[in-house]
């Protein structure tokens, strides 16, 4: 019966937040989707969206007031990384922040190793994240449908582990950082097209609130 509230309210709140996402902002999003079970809902979110990987984020909500404080600082965030890197894609997702290199950003076609370029790119990243130091961020590596699931899953580890690597020797924190393999089994787009299976070759960098922002962000909505 537990479960079954905890689904049924999540559901609710989902069709809220989709339904009516027109007219809210991304913060108010935010405080909307924390007011469910962030684990539960992050799933239902993450499979209606076709994109399970934003688990970490909607998993870390805390909805309300606070979320809605965390809200304004991760749209601050956003918005640097945005203008630093302009060839990633950023997108604010509740509480949090998705932030997508394609591999021609960071490697070579089937390699694991970074490149100058991508090296450049993550040092405008590493810049950010120092900045904004009270932040998770989840690594996920994905690969489009060529070759078998067993080489897939490794490459994205290899991937995703790479890039924590170079995070870490450049400053961040490694309590910070967390890494996952997804291999093909996340797809963002169709592996229909070569332009589309490339598109699914990436790294994403999930940030959310870690547990000193979340007590400061508390701190705050209860002056309010």
């Amino acid at each position: 019966m537990k479960n079954f509230k905890t689904t049924f309210s999540a559901l609710l709140i989902m069709s809220t937040l989709f339904g009516s996402c027109k007219s809210m902002n991304r913060t108010q999003k935010g405080a909307v989707i924390g007011t469910a079970s962030g684990g539960a809902l992050g799933g239902i979110i993450g499979r209606a969206s076709g994109n399970t990987a934003l688990g970490a984020i909607i998993g870390a909500t805390v909805g309300g007031v606070t979320g809605a404080v965390i809200g304004r600082k991760m749209d601050r965030q956003a918005a640097e990384i945005s203008k630093s890197i302009p060839n990633a894609k950023v997108e604010r997702v509740g509480e949090g922040i998705a932030v997508e290199f394609s591999e021609k950003i960071l490697f070579g076609f089937d390699q694991a190793d970074l490149n100058a370029g991508a090296k450049r790119n993550l040092n405008k990243l590493v810049t950010i994240l120092n900045k904004y130091s009270d932040t998770n961020i989840e690594i996920q590596g994905h690969t489009d449908d060529k070759g078998t699931d067993e080489y897939n899953l490794a490459l994205s580890k290899r991937r995703a582990s790479s890039v924590s690597d170079y995070l870490h020797a450049q400053g961040v924190n490694n309590s910070r950082l967390t890494t996952v393999g997804y291999g093909e089994g996340a797809p963002k787009y169709t592996n229909d097209t070569p332009t589309h299976q490339a598109q699914n070759r990436r790294v994403e960098f999930m940030i959310y609130a870690n547990d000193k922002m979340k007590a400061e962000a508390e701190a705050e909505a209860a002056k309010k």
